[in-house]
């Protein structure tokens, strides 16, 4: 994770960012500290990036990286507002002493556009496109992390990166948004996942889906309550975290958790 002590809407790269609209920097840390802290009391470990002024979109870490079996696939920002943030990531997975981190040749925006599912052996990585990573990267990331990829192509701007679209919720079951994706790819999630659970649009609407699990615990906008209580019917036990300030920048839990998978 990375504090948001430089947050701010500056530009505009996503439907969700608006410039010149008032941040309250102090709210924006007191969310994501709160969020850091349901972490560490569900006994995960949370490290931190340092963040860098003049990158006040470094709160979203998740699109730095994604990281299998200790192996780091760097990203390659779209955009040149973020573009410095893909170094800041890949010195800290050097200087933690992780042995593979590899620098991609294709635009890829991390675990944004690159969802695990299952770090095992047999799992496989959903991997989104259409708004920012290129259809390359996709087997750029398996060939670098060593599991298949399954393509899914979005067309709802608001749903830019995979993430705001699918949350990964165990091995076995996602939550999703059909209308984010082409039928073709709508055809793929339904075969693959014919128990999915379904989001409706207006908790896709406050990114309900934009979700972090653990397989038990699944933390997500506070918000998305038809989400949540679906979720709980499901088994698994919902999290509800206040992400309003930095929802201006279009994130959620999951745009702000890296998960480093060892």
């Amino acid at each position: 994770m990375c504090p948001p002590v430089h947050f701010a809407v500056e530009y505009a790269i996503n439907p969700w960012m608006h410039p010149g609209v008032p941040v309250d920097r102090g709210l924006a840390l007191a969310q994501w500290d709160a969020l850091r802290r349901t972490y560490l009391g569900l006994g995960h470990r949370v490290d931190l990036l340092e963040p860098v002024p003049g990158l006040p979109d470094m709160v979203y870490a998740a699109n730095g990286a994604t990281v299998v079996g200790g192996v780091v696939l760097g990203a390659r920002f779209r955009h040149g507002e973020r573009a410095a943030e893909a170094v800041a990531h890949r010195e800290w997975f050097h200087a933690a002493g992780f042995p593979r981190v590899v620098e991609p040749q294709f635009v890829n925006e991390g675990e944004g556009d690159l969802l695990v599912v299952d770090p095992g052996p047999g799992g496989v990585v959903l991997a989104g496109t259409g708004f920012r990573t290129d259809p390359r990267a996709h087997a750029e990331a398996a060939a670098v992390l060593g599991r298949p990829v399954v393509s899914l192509e979005l067309v709802d701007p608001r749903y830019y990166h995979l993430d705001t679209a699918v949350a990964v919720l165990d091995a076995a079951t996602i939550a999703w948004l059909p209308e984010a994706f082409t039928p073709a790819s709508q055809a793929v999630l339904r075969e693959r996942f014919p128990d999915a659970l379904v989001a409706d649009m207006g908790d896709a609407a406050v990114l309900g889906l934009n979700a972090v699990s653990d397989g038990r615990h699944v933390v997500l906008p506070t918000p998305a309550t038809r989400l949540a209580a679906a979720i709980a019917e499901r088994g698994f036990t919902p999290l509800p975290v206040d992400m309003s300030e930095l929802l201006k920048g279009g994130g959620g839990p999951k745009c702000c958790t890296l998960e480093v998978r060892a």
